[in-house]
């Protein structure tokens, strides 16, 4: 998905924990937030891994003062096909389904590049 506030910035679906969410909740709520798609519907793996990475200065008026680092949960939701996504408005402004490697050229993030990586790997594929 390309991001509206960054023109060229593609990512995957990312988000934050609110209040006593899970990551899983969150995971779950953020799909639908940013695709439409219910990923309790689907099959939706904790991978069991996360990264940290410090936030882009330009985001960082999201988080509470001071912070400068965020950790991401990895998790993946196997569909059935590549299904009709719905956008949220302000978030972005278009999306493609792509192969994998594709979509690791367009991200911007190193955790998006390193999430995908690990998607390959787990398929027995390679860059």
């Amino acid at each position: 998905m390309e991001r509206a506030d960054k023109a060229g910035f593609w990512q995957s679906v990312t988000g934050s924990l609110e209040d006593d969410e899970t990551p899983r909740q969150a995971a779950v709520r953020e799909v639908r937030e940013e695709t439409g798609l219910d990923a309790a519907q689907y099959e939706l793996q904790d991978w069991q891994v996360s990264n940290v990475y410090e936030i882009y200065p330009h985001w960082r008026h999201r988080y509470a003062p001071g912070i400068t680092e965020n950790r991401e949960h990895l998790f993946a939701l196997t569909l059935p096909t590549a299904l009709p996504v719905t956008l949220a408005p302000g978030e972005h402004v278009r999306y493609e389904w792509v192969d994998w490697r594709e979509a690791a050229k367009r991200v911007f993030s190193w955790t998006n590049i390193d999430a995908l990586k690990r998607l390959g790997e787990r398929h027995g594929l390679k860059m």
